[in-house]
């Protein structure tokens, strides 16, 4: 089979080898186990700093301009690209058998509307964003939903989106992601949350994420007399911001930033650490939520997409408004009043039935 990911995410060449972001990496490399050719049409320049690893099978590369319309002179150079992307989408579809859509994005955009000259390719699309139909997201976003949920303009199509909701097309199929697999799952262990507890944060330091919110929450608590290590890992546009902001209220005794680290340090710091925070202003499914349940670590997380789903509205973690005077007497009333062990108890054995051993059943069910 002659597979086909049409994706925004950045794939770059670094000593002969094709890397991309790592989270990424290890599904791909789990689809493309299934296919004899692997193709991918992305950007291949990218300029920040970025966890990449190596592709298990290397794919073919067909690189395209990254697409920008957050000012005149970049919306102007991205619709003279235009022309030149959709025919090498066009070109690659054409040839393939199986199209692969990595959505929302510019560059899934466009493979979304290619894809319908071709109706009778097989086709999946990831949607890695927020499904929630009723959540507000860019006018671009929203023209990805409707055409893959079309079933008129999108056939022989399986979107794989994040969360179960109501009234959607026979196209639409509740999804999941996951990082740790059968072998990876360890005993429960009882946490002690009379004394110093940690936090941590995982993800990228930029506005959607609001790491700023969750340093000052958890400033908040610590006037409040919660003694707390905090450990943010990630990189980003906001870390110069975060690390003035530790420094000026004198919290470094308690607040790390550690930048990226590879899985098996995020791994080691999730089985010592008692709560993760995560107050987002989006997501698809978090996976750092998913991968702080797995290993009993109680998620602090935001009302957003399918994350009350995955919490089971509070039974499984803590759902909190990203207002910070209410977040920190959420939580406050939190640690004070509730079973914290059941609590923790209850998410890791939810978390548990989503391993990758499942992920790639699900994933070789729709392949094979």
């Amino acid at each position: 089979m002659r597979f086909l990911v049409i994706t925004n995410a950045p794939t770059l060449l670094q000593d002969s080898k094709y890397v991309a972001y790592d989270p990424y990496v290890r599904e791909m490399n789990i689809w493309s186990k299934y296919v004899d050719e692997f193709t991918i049409i992305s950007p291949t320049i990218y300029n920040s700093k970025l966890l990449v690893s190596e592709f298990n099978k290397q794919p073919k590369v067909i690189s395209v301009k990254s697409l920008d319309f957050t000012s005149v002179l970049n919306s102007v150079k991205s619709f003279l690209y235009l022309p030149q992307i959709v025919f090498r989408i066009f070109k690659a579809c054409r040839k393939t058998d199986h199209i692969h859509l990595r959505c929302p994005g510019n560059i899934g955009l466009l493979g979304c509307l290619v894809q319908i000259l071709f109706p009778s390719k097989m086709k999946t699309a990831k949607y890695a964003g927020n499904w929630d139909p009723n959540s507000k997201q860019p006018l671009t976003y929203k023209i990805q939903k409707w055409i893959l949920s079309n079933n008129i303009l999108t056939k022989n199509v399986s979107v794989l989106v994040y969360g179960k909701w109501q009234n959607q097309s026979k196209n639409i199929k509740p999804f999941f992601t996951a990082t740790y697999s059968k072998d990876e799952i360890e005993p429960p262990v009882n946490r002690d949350y009379s004394s110093t507890l940690s936090f941590m944060f995982v993800g990228s330091l930029v506005e959607g994420k609001r790491p700023l919110l969750a340093v000052k929450i958890v400033q908040g608590l610590i006037k409040k007399g919660i003694s707390i290590r905090f450990n943010i890992y990630g990189e980003g546009v906001l870390k110069q911001e975060l690390q003035d902001f530790i420094d000026k209220y004198s919290l470094n005794e308690s607040v790390v930033l550690h930048g990226n680290k590879p899985k098996i340090e995020i791994k080691k710091a999730l089985r010592q650490s008692h709560f993760l925070i995560l107050p987002s202003k989006s997501e698809g499914w978090p996976k750092v939520v998913a991968e702080a349940m797995f290993f009993g670590v109680i998620p602090i997380a935001t009302q957003i997409s399918c994350v009350p789903y995955m919490l089971d509205n509070g039974k499984r973690g803590l759902l909190i408004e990203p207002e910070l005077e209410p977040a920190i007497n959420t939580i406050l009333d939190y640690l004070e009043n509730k079973d914290l062990n059941n609590i923790s108890r209850l998410g890791e054995n939810w978390s548990k039935a989503f391993t990758l051993d499942e992920f790639e059943y699900e994933i070789k069910k729709i392949m094979t």
